[in-house]
């Protein structure tokens, strides 16, 4: 259920009647709203009108206060979601120095860590877009300098001036566990030698 914050609460309802629904969800059915203001006083909960369009207006018995805070918590979490879905981008020039390579190369690491997909950039100025191969380059030098914590997705694309990596985070792996002595192999046991056989007597003699 979905309340919005404009919604009218307790005394805010002003219609003389509505269609009440009650704190467990079960169809109280059509009351003054007086009567229901005083069921709710009643239960020690709020009177919310949750479909004002409705003819006569529904509304419900609940704990609007706790209500509003565990909605407020979701979209709390729904941001913090999104933010860790989007996408940050970092550019390169072709002409890149080492310094500003490992710096921008830093940035790209600190996002993968956070859990973000990082779009990686090089940026090509004027007769540079004749050598692709030169940002092919940077984009194979920054996948190799963070290979221990992100990979490539897909190969690297034109658009317009730019040539344009996707970097996701790896999967964290799980821990191998460490194999007890009980839980190593035993050795095969070695098969018994056979007796050596009896001569067999002449039958003949």
């Amino acid at each position: 259920m979905n309340i919005a914050k404009e919604h009218k609460v307790n005394e805010q309802i002003r219609v003389r009647q509505i269609r009440l629904i009650g704190a467990e969800g079960e169809q109280v059915g059509i009351i003054d709203t007086r009567d229901a203001m005083n069921m709710a006083r009643e239960a020690g909960m709020d009177l919310v009108m949750v479909s004002p369009q409705a003819v006569p207006p529904v509304c419900r018995l609940l704990d609007y206060g706790r209500f509003r805070y565990e909605q407020q918590q979701n979209e709390k979490e729904n941001r913090k979601r999104a933010r860790a879905q989007e996408v940050k981008a970092i550019k390169f020039r072709v002409k890149i120095d080492d310094h500003d390579f490992n710096t921008k190369t830093g940035h790209v690491r600190r996002f993968l860590e956070e859990g973000h997909k990082v779009k990686v950039t090089i940026m090509f100025r004027g007769r540079e877009r004749t050598h692709p191969e030169l940002g092919e380059r940077i984009l194979v030098r920054v996948a190799e300098s963070l290979a221990d914590i992100g990979a490539p997705e897909g190969t690297p694309s034109m658009m317009g001036m730019d040539m344009n990596m996707i970097m996701t985070p790896r999967a964290e792996k799980p821990a191998k566990k460490e194999r007890s002595a009980e839980d190593a192999p035993s050795a095969p046991a070695t098969a018994a030698e056979p007796a050596p056989s009896e001569p067999v007597a002449n039958a003949g003699a």
